[in-house]
C-alpha cells in the first residue's frame, strides 16, 4: 500500500504582491505568499486529510524555511526538501489591475535551488510511493535538469503503474509555445488524469470549437484516461471518451485571481482518491471559487467545511 495519497516534484516560490491598484514602482509594502503550482496542490489535499509529499530544493536560509513552515502548517510531509546552502528561492512580483489592465507578473527565478537540482537528488523511492504523481508543464522550462526529472518522473511512474495527474499550465514567461508545445506534448501521453484550461487548449494544441469540441480533442492528442478542461466563468468539463460531465462554476466574490487552477486541481483530485470524479468536479469548482475569494495563492479551508460547501449553492464570500 502506498505511503502517499499524492505526491509531486516542482518549485516554490515567495509571491511579493501590492493591492489592486497600486504599482510595484512606488510600492511601500508588500504582501508575502509562499507560491508554487505544485505545492499549492498539495497544500490543499493535505488540508483535506490527505496524505501528500512535495519534493523539491529550498535555500538553507529564513526564505527557505518560510516556504517550509507554510507546507508544514497545511501537514505536507517535507522529509523529501533538498536544503541547498548558498541557493535562492524564487520571487515573483504581482500588480492587480482592473480593466483595461489585466494582472501583471515579473519573475525573478533564475538560478533557483530548484532548477540547480539534479537526477540525482531525487529520492524516487519515496516520490514514487503514491496513488497519484502530480506534475505541471511549469517544472520543465526551468532547467534541463529540472525537464530531465520531469521526463525521468514520468517514466519511471509508468514502468511501476502509477497513475500520472498532468496540469499543462502553461506559463508564457517561462518559454514559447513552440517550445511548449513540442516538449509538453510527449508528456502528456496516456495520463490518468489531464488537465488543461480552453486558453492552453486553443494556443498550444490548436484545438477550438465549442467546449465539447476542445475536450474531445484534447483526450485524443493526450490519449489520457480523462480529460479535465478548464473553461473560466463556464465551469469544468470532463470527458473520458463515453462519458460528459459539466460543472459550472461557483458564484463567488473575487478577491485574488490566482491560484484558482490549483484549487481546482486539487479538488478534482480529492474525488479521483475517493473513487468518485464526479464529485471531483463539484469539489474543484467549489475549492476554485474559495481561491478566488481568499488573499494568497493557497486555499485555506478543511474538509468539514468543503463537505459543507459543496452540499450547498450558495454565493461564497470571504
Amino acid at each position: 500500500m502506498a505511503s502517499f495519497d499524492v505526491t509531486t516534484f516542482g518549485e516554490m516560490l515567495l509571491r511579493l504582491s501590492v493591492p489592486s491598484g497600486q504599482r510595484l514602482e512606488v510600492a511601500k509594502s508588500l504582501d508575502v505568499y509562499p507560491a508554487g503550482a505544485e505545492a499549492n496542490v498539495v497544500a490543499l489535499l493535505a488540508r483535506l486529510e490527505r496524505k501528500t509529499l512535495w519534493v523539491g530544493a529550498l535555500p538553507k536560509n529564513p526564505l527557505g524555511r518560510l516556504a517550509a513552515n507554510h507546507l508544514r502548517l497545511a501537514g505536507v510531509d517535507l522529509s523529501n526538501i533538498i536544503w541547498r546552502e548558498g541557493g535562492r528561492l524564487g520571487t515573483y512580483y504581482v500588480e492587480f489591475g482592473e480593466p483595461p489592465r489585466g494582472i501583471q507578473v515579473t519573475y525573478d527565478r533564475a538560478h533557483s535551488s530548484v532548477a540547480a537540482l539534479t537526477l540525482a537528488d531525487i529520492n524516487w523511492d519515496s516520490l514514487l510511493d503514491t496513488r497519484i504523481l502530480h506534475l505541471t508543464g511549469i517544472t520543465p522550462p526551468l532547467s534541463d535538469t529540472c525537464h530531465e526529472i520531469i521526463l525521468q518522473a514520468l517514466q519511471k511512474a509508468k514502468e511501476k503503474n502509477i497513475p500520472i495527474s498532468f496540469d499543462v499550465n502553461y506559463r508564457q514567461k517561462l518559454w514559447t509555445e513552440k517550445q511548449a508545445r513540442e516538449i509538453l506534448l510527449p508528456m502528456l501521453q496516456d495520463v490518468e488524469i489531464l488537465f488543461c484550461s480552453q486558453a492552453d487548449a486553443i494556443r498550444l494544441f490548436g484545438c477550438t470549437g465549442p467546449m465539447d469540441e476542445i475536450a474531445e480533442a484534447m483526450l485524443r492528442l493526450s490519449r489520457a484516461r480523462y480529460a479535465v478542461v478548464t473553461f473560466g466563468e463556464k465551469g469544468v468539463l470532463f470527458w473520458d471518451g463515453e462519458i460528459w460531465k459539466h460543472e459550472p462554476a461557483r458564484p463567488t466574490k473575487i478577491i485574488d485571481r490566482l491560484g484558482a487552477g490549483d484549487a481546482l486541481a486539487a479538488g478534482v483530485l480529492h474525488g479521483w482518491l475517493e473513487g468518485n470524479l464526479s464529485l471531483g468536479l463539484k469539489y474543484g469548482v467549489t475549492l476554485a471559487a474559495m481561491a478566488l475569494s481568499q488573499l494568497g495563492d493557497a486555499v485555506i479551508t478543511t474538509k468539514a467545511e468543503l463537505d459543507s460547501l459543496v452540499n450547498t449553492n450558495s454565493t461564497l464570500t470571504r
